[in-house]
């Protein structure tokens, strides 16, 4: 699957498929969150963690709507504002807030488009963070090859590709299906910027 065909197909996602998507993007950056909201005290983790897994529940059973904006309201309350802190662990942190956002407001309106940009977000989050760590000094074309050969950028793009090529093969959002996109996506605590939760 080419970088063309690849776009095509997330721009096709729709329904249960599209809000998978979003999540696993947001399980696979949740320890970007849970690391930045421990490094700065805030006791936000174990919170934020029950919101992505309800967020993984309304895949298998029905949400009432009502219950969706509650959900947004509690994320909102636990986005940290990027403004507030010196931190560059902030950024990684609040792109997660905005992909759980985006899985959350699919179940509310499944009508718009939301995989695309999330996919583009997600990326963004590596490619800053490896030329923040790697990247600083160097000329653009040099910044390009790094960003063409980084482990952390290839290993995006292979997640992004095999969850969308699994999405598109599966029919129906099966238990087991889910249960082993949701570990794929957690990846053993590890973050798409190669962090690791402890435990």
């Amino acid at each position: 699957m080419n970088a063309n065909q690849f776009l095509k197909a997330v721009s096709q996602l729709q329904g249960w498929r599209e809000c998978a998507f979003l999540l696993a993007l947001a399980e696979r950056s949740f320890p970007n969150y849970a690391l930045f909201a421990e490094a700065v005290g805030l006791k936000t983790g174990g919170k934020m963690r029950q919101l992505l897994d309800l967020g993984w529940e309304s895949l298998q059973k029905d949400t009432s709507e009502a219950a969706i904006p509650q959900l947004l309201t509690k994320l909102e309350g636990l986005c940290p504002n990027v403004e507030d802190y010196d931190a560059y662990g902030v950024y990684p942190a609040f792109d997660f807030c905005q992909l759980l956002e985006q899985a959350l407001l699919n179940r509310l309106n499944p009508d718009k488009h939301r995989a695309s940009d999330a996919s583009a977000l997600a990326t963004k989050t590596v490619m800053d963070f490896v030329e923040l760590s790697e990247g600083e000094e160097l000329e653009e074309s040099e910044l390009v090859n790094l960003f063409e050969h980084h482990p952390l950028l290839k290993e995006d793009k292979i997640f992004q590709r095999d969850l969308v090529l699994a999405l598109k093969r599966q029919r129906v959002p099966r238990e087991e299906f889910i249960a082993e996109l949701r570990e794929q996506a957690a990846n053993g605590g590890v973050s798409n910027l190669g962090i690791a939760l402890d435990g």
